[in-house]
């Protein structure tokens, strides 16, 4: 048995590499030589935008509540439409209210908006597929998701310069606190 060192490895005929206890594999070196910033990603220069939230021609959901929204700085109560330049009040209650007449909105939106968020409250909720039928007709995708995840979805989709609209339903149950201090504040997508 040949002789064992002392940080676990017997010597090996060949040289510049070690054989590792228990294996017959040669331990090789991975690297011969000492990087430059010329060899490696991490030394080149990157390019980083930054979504600014207070930009006027943006819409950027920053927090939740259970009485509404907070959106480019201003509180809205209830549920709302958000659409590429405005927010109106969206008259519905609650996913059951959800409609292809509350949705007509957003299918006579010019120019065409390429993906609708709807966010259904505390939970995602299922919604009647020839509703969702309809909307893929006019050339409009849906995402149904639970509220907190559909302002996150909406924010994200704005950063990478999509057309696209959200209906957001308050989630009832996540804040029993009625102060403005209840409301939940979103990170800025990066």
């Amino acid at each position: 048995m040949p002789p064992h060192r002392g940080d676990g490895t017997v010597p090996s005929p060949m040289p510049g590499a070690s054989r590792c206890r228990g294996s017959g594999w040669p331990r090789v070196p991975h690297r011969a030589h000492r990087l430059i910033p010329s060899d490696d990603e991490l030394y080149q220069r990157t390019r980083l935008t930054v979504l600014e939230p207070e930009s006027p021609n943006i819409m950027f959901i920053e927090g939740y509540s259970s009485r509404g929204f907070t959106i480019n700085g201003d509180v809205v109560v209830g549920p709302c439409a958000v659409l590429p330049r405005t927010i109106l009040q969206w008259n519905v209650g609650s996913y059951r209210d959800i409609s292809h007449e509350s949705l007509s909105l957003f299918r006579l939106l010019e120019p065409r908006i390429e993906i609708l968020v709807l966010g259904t409250g505390d939970r995602v909720e299922r919604l009647p597929p020839a509703m969702l039928k309809q909307m893929r007709e006019c050339g409009i995708a849906v995402e149904v998701q639970d509220t907190p995840n559909a302002c996150a979805t909406f924010n994200f989709l704005t950063s990478e310069k999509r057309m696209v609209a959200a209906g957001l339903i308050p989630p009832r149950g996540t804040y029993r606190d009625t102060s403005d201090s209840a409301y939940a504040i979103l990170p800025s997508p990066a």
